[in-house]
């Protein structure tokens, strides 16, 4: 399918894609008493114990920011920016890997676009988020972490997470509905990516340069996997820019901006190339 192709189904069927979204939402929160209020709590509590059981493990209060300058952040605050893009990216793609057969009957009864049903379940969660936020804002309100034009720039971040996303759900969406057992494998690759993303430790006092001296192997590897890894780039993006103030980290912008375009280029790619036997295995 063409590019043109695709954007004219997009805006033939955004009605569609609306509704979607309106109903992921009002599903996920359709028998729960506290609603949408949830997504602003389950990420204060979540936060608070990661905070107490990691930061007496490491005995950290604050966080210093990676050049080096005087500039900290609590260590609360810095988990919870790591926490709430990890949440977005792993329930985003989770649902988007079941978007397709979660919707066989409708994909059987009825032509619409198919990139439409992981496209609705990213960006529903997507909203949820934007939400999630609130807290993030709350919380460096409450410990008076300081604002500078930088914060602007975390617009960058929250774009490639959106686009890493979306390819990433596209690919796993294709897969799922071939290989049923990828939703298992998925949520292993998950568990690894979240300790490879740096949500609750501090890579510069972790991988500092007093450390690496005297590093083994595995701590060398460890760190080669981190600086490759686009989600804890993204990450590393949003903290330096909304948190600690300061300018993007070039190679984090350079590994996650290819990483983004690369995964929807291959998951659109896939996905055409493919759906039109989902009808066949769904």
């Amino acid at each position: 399918m063409k590019v043109k192709e695709y954007f004219a189904g997009f805006r033939k069927y955004s009605y569609l894609l609306r509704e979607l979204v309106k109903k992921g939402i009002v599903l996920k929160y359709r028998r729960s008493y506290l609603g949408i209020l949830w997504t602003l709590l389950e990420p204060i509590l979540t936060t608070f114990v990661l905070t107490i059981v990691f930061g007496s493990l490491f005995d950290k209060k604050d966080v210093a920011a990676f050049d080096g300058s005087s500039v900290k952040v609590p260590f609360l605050v810095y988990i919870l920016t790591g926490r709430l893009l990890y949440t977005f990216f792993s329930q985003s793609t989770k649902q988007a890997l079941r978007s397709i057969r979660k919707n066989a009957g409708m994909i059987k009864k009825v032509y619409v676009p198919k990139y439409l049903y992981p496209l609705s379940s990213i960006m529903y969660t997507f909203i949820i988020f934007l939400i999630s936020l609130i807290v993030l804002v709350g919380f460096m309100a409450g410990y008076r972490v300081r604002i500078s034009w930088h914060i602007f720039e975390g617009i960058i971040p929250i774009i490639l997470l959106l686009m890493l996303a979306f390819g990433v759900g596209l690919i796993l969406s294709t897969g799922a509905v071939f290989f049923r057992d990828l939703e298992y494998l998925w949520d292993v690759a998950l568990m690894i990516i979240m300790y490879a993303s740096a949500i609750f430790y501090d890579p510069a006092t972790t991988f500092g340069a007093k450390k690496l001296a005297n590093a083994d192997f595995g701590k060398m590897l460890f760190k080669r996997l981190l600086e490759c890894n686009p989600l804890y780039c993204i990450i590393d993006l949003f903290r330096s820019t909304v948190i600690f103030q300061q300018g993007m980290r070039t190679s984090s912008l350079i590994v996650a901006s290819a990483t983004s375009v690369l995964t929807i280029l291959i998951g659109l790619i896939l996905f055409n190339k493919k759906q039109d036997k989902f009808i066949l295995h769904i």
